[in-house]
C-alpha cells in the first residue's frame, strides 16, 4: 500500500483531540450551575486535551491531503484511542474515578456506546461529570455513523462495501474531503433527533438535566443514565415509551431521514434492512410480552411496558433497563442473550453483527440449498433488489466467522480471571456487541462492572474497541503484512 503518511494521521488525531477538549468545556457550566468543585478538574482536562490536539495539528502539516486505505485503518483505531485517553482526563483530574483502569473502562465504554459502567453510586457524581459521561456517548455515536457510512465502505470492512453508493469520495482507494459534506448533513439529523427526544422526555416528566443526558445516551444507543437504577428509576410509563421509540429511531440508517426529508418516503418501506429489523423487534417483543403475561410473571400492562422496553434496549444495544430481567425466567433471558448479537441497521449508531449481515447470510444459505436441490440451476443472491457481489458475500461471511471466534476467545480469556461461566459468557457478548448490561447478579441489570477483576476489565476494553470498530479495522493492524511497504 505504500509508505504511511504519518503527518496526515497525526493531524487527524490532533483535530480529534481539539474537538474532544471543546466538548469538555461544554460540561463546565453544568458544574458551575451546581457550584461543584469538579469544574476546575474538567477545565484543566479540557485545556490539556486542546493543547495536545493543537500541537499534533499544527506541527504535522502534510504535503498531501489524500488518505489511502492504510492511513484510514490507523486513523479510525488511533482516533478512538485518542478520544478515550484524553476523554478519561475529566474523571482523573476531578478524582471521581481515580483508577486509570476504571477511568479508561468507563470512557471507552462511553465512546463505543457500550454503556457498561463501573460506577456504583451514579447520583453522587458531580453533574458536570455526568454530562461529560453522556457526551462521550453522543460523540462516539456520531463518530460511528460517519465511520460506517463514509469510511468503512471504502475500506471494504465486513460487507460495508455494500453501501458504497452512500459513501462520498471518488474511489474505494482514497478517502476524500467530500466526507465532510456528508458529515454536515448527518450532524444536522443527529442533533435534530437529540433535541426532539430531549423535548419529549421533558414533557414526560424528566428534569431538563436528566432529559438532555438521556437524549444524548438514547440517540447514540449508548445507555449511560444519570440514575443507578437506569430508566427504571423514574418509574414512568411515558418516559419508557418515549425512550423505546427513540431507541428504534436511532437504530435505523440515519440517511433514511435525509431521504424522507427530500420526499422519498417510499424508500423507508422498500428498504429490506429496515423491514427485517422492525420485524425482529415486533416478533421478539410479542414473544416476551406473551411469555411474561402467560406465566403470570407480570400483569398485561407491565408485561407490555417492561417487555417492550427491555427487549428493544438489548437488541438495539442501548442497554437501558427498567426491570430485573434475570427474574423473568429462562426463555426471556435466552432471547435477550441472543438478541445482544443482532444490533440494528448499518448506518446507525447501533452495535452487534447488524441486520444486513444476517440477511446476506440467509440469502446465501438459501441459494446453497437451492443448488443442492437443482444442481444445474443458476441462482443469484440479491439484497434490496441489487445483485450481491462475491466480494460482499465473502466479506460478510468472514466478519461473522471472526465475530464468533472473537466471542469464544474473549469468553475463554475472561474465564481465566476467575469469573463464573454466565458472567464470562455474557460479559464477552455485551462488550463485543457493545450492549451494556450482562446476565447474572454481578453485571446484570441491577449490577455493574466495578467488581470485575483488573485483568478482565482490560480484556473487555479490547473487546469493546474491536466490536465497535467492526473487528477488521483493529485486527488488521496486528498483521505483519500491514506494516510492509
Amino acid at each position: 500500500m505504500g509508505s504511511l503518511n504519518l503527518k496526515i494521521i497525526f493531524r487527524f488525531l490532533g483535530l480529534t483531540a481539539v474537538l474532544n477538549g471543546v466538548f469538555m468545556f461544554i460540561a463546565i457550566p453544568f458544574s458551575m450551575y451546581h457550584q461543584e468543585v469538579a469544574q476546575m478538574g474538567i477545565l484543566n482536562a479540557g485545556i490539556v486535551t486542546v493543547f495536545i490536539g493543537l500541537i499534533l495539528y499544527f506541527f504535522n502539516k502534510p504535503t498531501s491531503t489524500n488518505i489511502q486505505k492504510k492511513e484510514g485503518y490507523l486513523i479510525v483505531t488511533l482516533g478512538w484511542l485518542t478520544l478515550s485517553i484524553t476523554g478519561m482526563l475529566p474523571y482523573l483530574f476531578t478524582g471521581t474515578i481515580p483508577s486509570i483502569t476504571n477511568a479508561f473502562f468507563e470512557t471507552l465504554s462511553g465512546y463505543s456506546t457500550t454503556g457498561s459502567s463501573i460506577l456504583t453510586d451514579i447520583e453522587a457524581m458531580p453533574k458536570g461529570i455526568l454530562f461529560w459521561r453522556s457526551a462521550t456517548h453522543w460523540i462516539g455515536g456520531m463518530g460511528i455513523i460517519v465511520l460506517t457510512i463514509a469510511i468503512l465502505p471504502l475500506l471494504g470492512i465486513g460487507g460495508m462495501q455494500l453501501f458504497m453508493a452512500e459513501a462520498p469520495g471518488p474511489s474505494a482507494d482514497k478517502l476524500h474531503p467530500r466526507i465532510t459534506d456528508t458529515a454536515k448533513r448527518l450532524w444536522l439529523i443527529y442533533v435534530t433527533l437529540t433535541f426532539a427526544e430531549f423535548f419529549l422526555l421533558k414533557v414526560a416528566g424528566m428534569s431538563w438535566f436528566d432529559a438532555i443526558n438521556h437524549a444524548m445516551a438514547t440517540v447514540s444507543t449508548g445507555g449511560f443514565s444519570t440514575k443507578s437504577g437506569s430508566i427504571g428509576a423514574f418509574n414512568s410509563a411515558g418516559i419508557d415509551y418515549v425512550s423505546s421509540i427513540f431507541m428504534i429511531l436511532a437504530s435505523l440508517p440515519i440517511l433514511i431521514y435525509l431521504q424522507i426529508y427530500k420526499g422519498k418516503i417510499s424508500n423507508f418501506f422498500k428498504d429490506q434492512q429496515i423491514n427485517t429489523f422492525l420485524a425482529i423487534i415486533i416478533l421478539s417483543c410479542t414473544l416476551v410480552v406473551f411469555y411474561l403475561w402467560f406465566y403470570n410473571i407480570k400483569d398485561i400492562s407491565d408485561a407490555i411496558r417492561h417487555g417492550l422496553f427491555n427487549v428493544i434496549s438489548i437488541i438495539t444495544g442501548t442497554g437501558y433497563t427498567t426491570d430485573n430481567y434475570n427474574l423473568w425466567g429462562a426463555f426471556p433471558i435466552y432471547l435477550l442473550f441472543f438478541g445482544m448479537f443482532v444490533g440494528g441497521c448499518a448506518g446507525s449508531t447501533t452495535c452487534g453483527i447488524k441486520v444486513f449481515r444476517f440477511q446476506i447470510l440467509f440469502e446465501t444459505a438459501r441459494n446453497q440449498i437451492k443448488k443442492i436441490l437443482h444442481p444445474h440451476g443458476v441462482f443469484i443472491s440479491h439484497y434490496n433488489n441489487k445483485k450481491l457481489s462475491d466480494d460482499v458475500v465473502t466479506s460478510v461471511m468472514s466478519f461473522f466467522f471472526i465475530f464468533i471466534l472473537s466471542f469464544i476467545i474473549i469468553t475463554l480469556l475472561l474465564s481465566t480471571t476467575q469469573l463464573d461461566f454466565i458472567t464470562s459468557l455474557s460479559a464477552a457478548a455485551t462488550s463485543l456487541a457493545n450492549v451494556g448490561p450482562g446476565l447474572g447478579s454481578s453485571i446484570g441489570p441491577e449490577g455493574n462492572f466495578f467488581g470485575i477483576p483488573f485483568g478482565a476489565k482490560w480484556i473487555l476494553i479490547f473487546a469493546m474497541l474491536i466490536g465497535r470498530l467492526e473487528l477488521f479495522t483493529v485486527l488488521v493492524l496486528v498483521m505483519p503484512q500491514f506494516w510492509k511497504k
